[in-house]
């Protein structure tokens, strides 16, 4: 028998890498290309982000909230009564992203009397909206035309909406699409527009 030497060894054994493991290391990154790719044909093809500015969404959206867009959600049907949009104003390019509440679509009636919203003639009761101390441009009836859709503020006493003469109404084609995801940060959190 030969002599064991003993002491260190600097003669390491090579590992082989097996054709299953490089296989299994393609899989991963392809999935993780694929995820990365999808996230951004969503976000960027389908959708846009603007920024909630001001706090007449409030308790909806929050300042400084990040909303994503839906700009598709309108190419088949139009936006319904409760719809949160995202319009430029009289189609204003150089004027920043509103974000209101639908209220009253095409054809509707609408009047603010009291400090209460009127749609059609029947009054609008939701406690979670408090009195308007403003009616703006519907202190008399107001109907709406074939492509408008009025709009207002969930925090609807600290609000430049429809009610205002500089907006109006809003044009179906000035509506970019429908708030449909919020991000935020401490108390605002993130979740769907509702």
């Amino acid at each position: 028998m030969g002599k064991r030497r003993k002491g260190l060894s600097f003669y390491k054994k090579k590992k082989k890498i097996s054709a299953a493991l490089v296989k299994e290391i393609l899989v991963w990154c392809f999935g993780i290309f694929a995820a990365v790719f999808i996230a951004f044909v969503v976000v960027y093809a389908v959708g846009m982000s603007t920024s909630m500015i001001g706090v007449s969404m409030e308790p909806a959206l929050y300042n400084g909230q990040r909303v994503l867009i839906n700009r598709y959600a309108y190419l088949l049907t139009s936006p319904e009564v409760g719809d949160v949009v995202v319009f430029l104003p009289n189609g204003n390019r150089n004027s920043h992203y509103y974000i209101k509440r639908v209220v009253a679509v095409p054809g509707d009636t609408v009047q603010i009397i009291g400090g209460r919203l009127y749609v059609n003639g029947e009054q609008i009761v939701d406690e979670r909206y408090d009195k308007m101390a403003e009616a703006g441009i519907v202190e008399n009836p107001l109907v709406l035309g074939v492509d408008e859709y009025f709009v207002l503020g969930d925090n609807r006493n600290n609000s430049e909406d429809s009610r205002s003469a500089n907006i109006g109404p809003v044009r179906g084609r000035d509506i970019l699409g429908r708030a449909w995801f919020h991000m935020g940060s401490g108390t605002a959190g993130m979740g769907f527009v509702e």
